[in-house]
């Protein structure tokens, strides 16, 4: 039976919802389900992945050396932690995607990125070729699984666990080479653009940041997560954090609106496991119309005054 270590995600005292959409894939693999909190002061992380369903136990590292997610500081008590643990994973993020392969490094094993299905145990599903393409991989059974779980292709498990929660003690000896400096984040009262159920984007149509205020004033009105395309974000418009795509943060809202983006296949890959896609374009012809449930030409100047004023 596998048992699997789950690396929670977790800032400013509070845990990232990917780490229950991680915990859905191991579910998938099944077998016993832990998760591992480590931080400075774990409690209140701790008590929140405990009501996870499906997570039998919740352990916690506290180290004054974890008070900032340092991969290379990380990674060595993940490792130490891994010995008994069939599968250890953690989040397709910013996070996951700096911490794991260290993990994996330092295990002497292959990571297997972006898990999107479960095929069996050792059988996993994963996009390549920027999404264009899925191809099914399988780690050796012989050896600890290393992986990260592509958050949009998982459901969030829901609440309502009571899962035991455990102090553990690490000996791992601890990099002195890198050290935490700062942590610059934006700010907004706007829902979390990779945790939100509903998203408006703009693209390069909009031609300036200034003009970018339409597609913020909407998503206030439909209590919306703002995003963009690369080609807005690269033109100045906004700042990177809020890049849907590929190179960006791949999402899955219940609805998504795609405002003046004509749909290049890398922001297509960021939001194609999205519920409802509604586009608003001039271009009858672009590739965006392909896969929205929802497409309305025209000029995106006219119609989005208009749709939030009937909102």
């Amino acid at each position: 039976m596998s048992k699997i270590l789950i690396v929670a995600e977790h800032l400013g005292g509070q845990l990232n919802s990917s780490t229950a959409r991680c915990v859905s894939c191991a579910a998938a693999i099944g077998g016993e389900i832990h998760v591992v909190v480590l931080s400075d002061a774990p409690d209140a992380v701790a008590a929140e992945a405990a009501k996870i369903a499906g997570v039998a136990k919740v352990i916690t590292v506290a180290n004054a050396a974890n008070a900032n997610p340092i991969a290379q500081v990380l990674a060595p008590q993940v490792a130490k932690l891994a010995a008994g643990y069939s599968h250890v994973l953690g989040a397709s993020t910013t996070f996951g995607k700096d911490l794991m392969p260290c993990v994996a490094a330092l295990l002497g094993v292959a990571q297997v990125s972006d898990i999107m299905a479960v095929e069996s145990s050792h059988v996993f599903k994963r996009p390549i070729y920027a999404g264009n393409a899925i191809i099914t991989v399988q780690a050796p059974s012989s050896m600890a699984v290393v992986g990260t779980v592509r958050t949009a292709s998982w459901p969030a498990a829901a609440n309502g666990g009571s899962a035991a929660v455990e102090a553990a003690s690490v000996d791992a000896a601890l990099p002195t080479h890198t050290r935490f400096v700062s942590l610059q984040q934006g700010k907004s009262d706007r829902p979390d653009l990779q945790s939100a159920g509903k998203v408006v984007s703009g693209g390069r149509a909009l031609g300036s940041a200034d003009a970018f205020k339409i597609i913020y004033s909407l998503a206030d009105k439909l209590g919306a997560g703002v995003g963009a395309s690369r080609a807005a974000v690269d033109a100045g418009y906004v700042p990177n954090e809020l890049q849907v795509g590929q190179t960006g943060k791949i999402i899955a809202p219940e609805l998504y609106v795609a405002i003046g983006i004509s749909g290049a296949i890398q922001h297509l890959t960021g939001i194609k496991d999205a519920g409802t896609i509604v586009a608003i374009n001039k271009d009858a012809e672009a590739p965006i119309f392909e896969i929205a449930d929802f497409g309305l030409v025209g000029d995106l100047f006219q119609i989005v005054p208009e749709l939030e004023k009937s909102l």
